[in-house]
């Protein structure tokens, strides 16, 4: 089957996906509903897809790790550093070491090497597949925060772990200081060429815009681009791409508070990226499921090579690694928590324990997605003599089934722990948005002002930009007066916005039905229908958004 139909059937499991898992009388995954259509697509289709490593690593990791750097909460980030940094090294290099010997003890056939890749493959989370639990399950926004922060900065340690024990593997060899030299250099010259890409693509594109205009497919377009740019500089140099890539997306968040693109331009490449990170996702994971059958004939020769007989001892590898993985990640978890108090406690502040159940949490909230399905996709096929790399199979097989066993533990036993969890109180940033409103209102009248004087002075219509001007900037003050309120009337300013936008809704659809009715009269063109409706979307999407 040809490779444009493979991937339109690909394309059309992700489509249904969404609805299937919408559909479902009980909160699944998206991502598992995802592996199951692929497995049926394999049933019925032989699309004959041939995952080559590169290509596969190549396709799919620069724009998702440069998206999530591009929209991880930096303020999360940096609140909680510590907690983020120790889950994301030190508990990539102890799980790594952990699982890589308990791998090897369990499962002899494979070197200490090859088990080393593979914990390293296993060890970063995915916090898309934890969103698409969070969507039913409510997790804790802090909490999610750390797991979104952890999920951006061990997807490049545990992929460049994996690189280290392939080329052990692969060259019989490894020395700790020459691994903790190429670490520096891959970690320092992977972030300074994504910054240094971003910057400098942001600082040429603003330059054209200046003098040329914006044009919003271009820009659009450059977005895309950054992310291969920055990985393929990086790996062009021998340093770390997936690294560079991260550095790219998080310069990009910044680069973009300048302000300097159109607000429609914002909004169409904020839908295309949205795209783009559903259907690569989606892929991913359809993928997988259209894998599955070969996966599982080439696992069960690995085993049958090991000395086992019985297909049933895939599943005893899968569950075990699912369990030391997560008591791994609990006993972690517990020790940072108890170290995080005591450093507190030195300081002389006072924090309250959280429940253990909270700890619990964290580690079956550590789900593996998409990251580990591409890091072992991409594990060579050749040893450097010609001969097959020892257990690839095996480790495809393994990887598949814990990010599928993950899933359904973490759907299944997060509603349970989270149950009747007494927890912090969230902070609401209520106060900060009321301030930023009422400021931005303050600069609104300002720039009104100055305007009306520049635009009007000397005109005989001035009279129409003075009452013009009045009245918006009557609405700002309306606006002011408003947040400043406190108490009951504070709460009763609120409520009166809550009724005023429900009805601005109501009134908002009414005229799209107008125009899309008049339009299938023919009193109005195609054109101009499209072009109406686009202003009452605008103003629906700025309203919901408020």
């Amino acid at each position: 089957m040809s490779t444009i139909t493979a991937t339109l059937l690909l394309l059309l499991g992700v489509v249904l996906s969404g609805s299937i898992t919408r559909a479902l009388p009980v909160p699944v995954p998206l991502p598992l509903v995802q592996i199951a259509l692929g497995f049926a697509i394999a049933a019925v289709a032989d699309l004959g897809v041939e995952l080559k490593p590169d290509i596969f690593f190549l396709l799919f990791l620069p724009p998702l790790l440069f998206l999530d750097g591009w929209r991880i909460p930096k303020e999360g980030l940096l609140k909680d550093r510590g907690t983020i940094l120790e889950l994301a090294f030190g508990l990539v290099v102890f799980t790594v070491l952990g699982l890589g010997l308990f791998i090897n003890w369990m499962i002899p056939a494979i070197p200490l090497a090859v088990a080393f890749a593979i914990a390293a493959i296993l060890s970063p989370t995915d916090p898309i597949a934890v969103s698409a639990i969070a969507a039913r399950v409510p997790i804790p926004r802090r909490l999610m925060h750390i797991l979104e922060g952890e999920s951006l900065l061990n997807d490049a340690s545990g992929l460049v772990c994996m690189r280290f024990a392939v080329a052990a593997a692969l060259t019989g060899s490894f020395s700790l200081v020459e691994a903790a030299g190429t670490f520096a250099w891959l970690a320092i010259g992977g972030i300074a060429i994504g910054t240094a890409v971003t910057l400098g693509v942001t600082w040429a594109k603003n330059w054209l815009t200046h003098r040329l205009g914006e044009e919003t497919g271009s820009q659009i377009l450059i977005s895309l681009l950054i992310p291969f740019a920055a990985y393929l500089l990086a790996e062009h140099l021998h340093c770390s791409g997936i690294l560079a890539a991260v550095a790219a997306g998080v310069t990009m968040s910044y680069a973009e508070q300048t302000g300097q693109a159109l607000a429609i331009t914002r909004m169409q490449r904020g839908a295309v990226w949205d795209t783009v990170q559903f259907a690569a996702n989606g892929i991913i994971f359809v993928l997988l499921g259209e894998q599955l059958p070969s996966i599982i004939s080439g696992a069960a020769r690995v085993v049958r090579e090991a000395g086992h007989h019985e297909p049933v001892w895939l599943l005893v590898y899968v569950l075990a690694i699912n369990l030391a993985l997560a008591a791994l990640r609990f006993v972690w978890a517990w020790v940072s928590l108890n170290f995080t108090l005591y450093r507190a406690a030195r300081r002389g502040h006072s924090v309250e324990r959280p429940s253990w159940r909270l700890v619990a949490v964290t580690a079956l909230a550590g789900v593996r997605g998409a990251i580990t399905l591409a890091g072992v996709l991409s594990l060579p096929i050749f040893m450097n003599d010609g001969s097959f790399f020892p257990g690839r199979d095996l480790a495809i097989f393994l990887a598949s089934g814990v990010i599928i066993v993950s899933l359904v533990a973490a759907s299944i036993g997060l509603p349970v722990l989270l149950k009747g969890l007494e927890l912090p109180p969230e902070p609401t940033h209520r106060k900060e948005e009321e301030r930023a409103r009422a400021a931005a209102a303050h600069a609104a009248i300002k720039a009104i002002e100055q305007a009306q004087h520049e635009l009007g002075e000397g005109r005989r219509d001035a009279d129409l930009y003075t009452d013009t001007s009045a009245r918006l900037m009557e609405v700002y003050r309306q606006r002011i007066d408003g947040r400043a309120r406190t108490g009951a009337d504070g709460e009763l300013y609120r409520k009166a916005e809550s009724v005023e936008q429900e009805l601005r809704l109501a009134g908002l659809r009414a005229e799209r039905r107008e125009f899309y009715r008049r339009g299938r009269a023919n009193e109005l063109s195609d054109e101009m229908v499209r072009k109406l409706v686009r202003e009452i979307d605008l103003q629906e999407t700025r309203i919901l958004a408020e």
